[in-house]
């Protein structure tokens, strides 16, 4: 299905937000299909919170869909810095969607698992849905769904906002390849076992809102790897794929730790697993298991 403006004509101009060697934005590019031309690729990026500088840039490019993958993300920092969380996260969301606006483009923002509580609660547990009930308990996690209200309140004729978890890749930095630094460095490490989510390849995760430009989807979608799995089962499945790939020599011990035995800053959500079946059934694309996922990454790395 090709993607149609309001006028009929194929769309191919897009435009994505986030540093150049993010995990997200990396993918992106190098997953973009052939119909779709990326603009602004240069080694300088824009600043997501200059309102003119966004707007000019917009203007300039006049983007048919623009894909915000830009976010402030770090995490316990947040706790002490809201202003610039807040600022990333939420106030440059506005200055994003009255740019779109303005050329009638297709905005797709990238949204987090930590919208949600620190425990899941009602009940049985089972898959959150994107119309779930949010209660962040940390600033990031505020300053999302912030920036997700924002949209809906303001643009959601035009917009989706895909929302996702525990994303790695070969590039940046992230959980899989500080666990691969820290089992060549040690014999030994703790990580939290009490903490459920679903692992997912920022590939993976590309292609999934490829599909979902495509088709110039509004709303609001979740999308991680398939299976669920706790930040300990995650560590053992990058060692026993590190190992088989060549990455790691040996195996070391990796000790299952409670939340409170490693205290943060700030607050995790202990239960994320996003519901993704109906994103699936609507994108038409396959479940894929986080650890064929993670079995791909480390090949591609080794």
């Amino acid at each position: 299905m090709s993607a149609v403006d309001r006028t009929g004509c194929c769309y191919v101009k897009i435009l994505i937000t986030g540093g150049s060697n993010g995990q997200l934005y990396s993918e992106l590019l190098r997953t973009c299909p052939a119909e779709f031309t990326v603009v602004d690729k240069g080694p300088e990026r824009f600043d997501i919170t200059d309102a003119k500088a966004v707007n000019a840039l917009v203007s300039a490019n006049r983007p048919d869909c623009i894909i915000n993958a830009a976010a402030y993300t770090a995490v316990d920092k947040a706790e002490e810095d809201q202003r610039s969380a807040f600022a990333v996260n939420d106030e440059a969301v506005g200055y994003l969607l009255e740019a779109a606006a303005t050329v009638e483009a297709h905005l797709v923002h990238i949204s987090t698992d930590f919208v949600f509580g620190s425990a899941h609660k009602g009940g049985l547990i089972s898959p959150l849905l994107p119309d779930a009930p949010t209660d962040p308990v940390s600033v990031y996690g505020k300053s999302k769904l912030a920036g997700e209200q924002r949209l809906i309140e303001h643009y959601a004729q035009d917009s989706l906002i895909v929302r996702t978890a525990w994303v790695y890749s070969s590039f940046g930095n992230n959980f899989v390849k500080t666990m691969l630094r820290l089992m060549k460095e040690r014999d030994e490490i703790g990580v939290i076992a009490d903490q459920i989510g679903s692992p997912t390849w920022a590939r993976g995760l590309a292609s999934a809102i490829w599909s979902a430009s495509n088709k110039r989807s509004t709303g609001i979608m979740h999308w991680t790897g398939a299976g669920i799995a706790s930040w300990y089962d995650f560590a053992h499945a990058i060692m026993e794929e590190g190992l088989a790939t060549g990455l790691l020599d040996e195996p070391i011990r990796i000790n299952p730790l409670r939340t409170d035995q490693y205290p943060t800053p700030a607050a995790r959500p202990s239960y994320s697993v996003l519901e993704t079946s109906v994103t699936r059934a609507d994108l038409e694309l396959p479940a894929i298991h986080w650890r064929d996922e993670l079995r791909n990454m480390l090949r591609e790395l080794s």
